[in-house]
């Protein structure tokens, strides 16, 4: 018989039987033939001599069970994960909670095992020492120094900055005020009750459907204000007087069409357009 130890007793971790769907209980089976992925086989399927697709009733097989001491002689290994997780749930030192979830080891049962075989052991604490080490080595290799950030700029509330950001705020990255403000309004009278006749309910329906395109303009004009970097408006407009005066009034006549356009490509097209227009002027600022 081969033993391999189940890293946890919750069922609901285990994939489930093949034959039958249900959940499996130690000990069930696993053959040894068809893998990946494992077939696994409750006792009740194999005794059937379950068989499907390449599965054969034949095939060599092998017991999946934790019935087996790992530490301590009386102690099997699901014994020992239930210890584990028993700890994790209800808190180093509270060895009667642990010993009540566990039902098959008393109170000072529980603590004399955990203590000498986790607490107390050379072997895991020699181990643990080193993770910890290993741990504060990364931690300290690793450590990056942030800055403030500028962009966007983060002005205190209700500054003349902060309303010319239309209330942004860098660390929602949202804005005080949406567009549409008050569009959640139309549906704070809704009620889907079961004796709605058709007509009121697909009234509710269109409503709710509104609401949705309204959300999605909310959404489409923040997209746009985020790929063009419309936030920062004063660095917008520093940026857009890098060009000549004549190419400044060209992009601000195409301004209406950045919105179909991404905001490299919006700006290729203006300069483009601009090569094609003004070519004596485009050398001469270029130079």
């Amino acid at each position: 018989m081969d033993h391999l130890a189940s890293f946890s007793s919750d069922p609901f971790d285990k994939p489930p039987c093949r034959g039958c769907s249900s959940y499996l209980a130690e000990p069930y089976i696993k053959c040894a033939e068809c893998s990946p992925p494992p077939f696994l086989l409750c006792l009740q399927c194999f005794t059937r001599g379950f068989e499907y697709k390449k599965h054969q009733s034949d095939h060599s097989y092998e017991i999946m069970t934790s019935n087996f001491p790992v530490l301590d002689p009386t102690w099997t290994a699901q014994e020992e994960m239930a210890l584990l997780e028993a700890v994790m749930d209800c808190g180093f030192g509270n060895w009667q909670d642990v010993a009540n979830q566990m039902s098959t080891k008393t109170k000072d049962e529980c603590e004399k095992h955990y203590m000498k075989h986790f607490i107390n052991n050379p072997l895991f604490a020699s181990s643990l020492l080193h993770l910890k080490q290993t741990g504060e080595k990364q931690q300290t290799s690793l450590a990056t120094p942030f800055f403030a950030s500028e962009d966007p700029p983060r002005p205190t509330f209700d500054s003349l900055l902060s309303r010319d950001m239309a209330g942004y705020m860098p660390a929602r990255a949202d804005f005080i005020e949406e567009f549409d403000n008050y569009a959640e309004w139309d549906l704070r009278d809704i009620d889907f009750v079961e004796d709605d006749s058709d007509l009121l309910h697909a009234l509710k329906i269109a409503v709710v459907d509104i609401y949705h395109s309204r959300l999605k303009e909310r959404q489409r004009r923040k997209k746009i204000i985020k790929d063009h970097g419309l936030i920062n408006l004063r660095k917008f407009q520093i940026l857009e007087r890098r060009y000549p005066k004549k190419v400044q009034d060209l992009y601000e006549t195409m301004r209406r069409f950045a919105r179909i356009l991404g905001p490299t490509e919006h700006d290729k097209f203006i300069e483009s357009h601009a090569r094609t227009k003004f070519p004596v002027l485009w050398t001469t600022a270029a130079r």
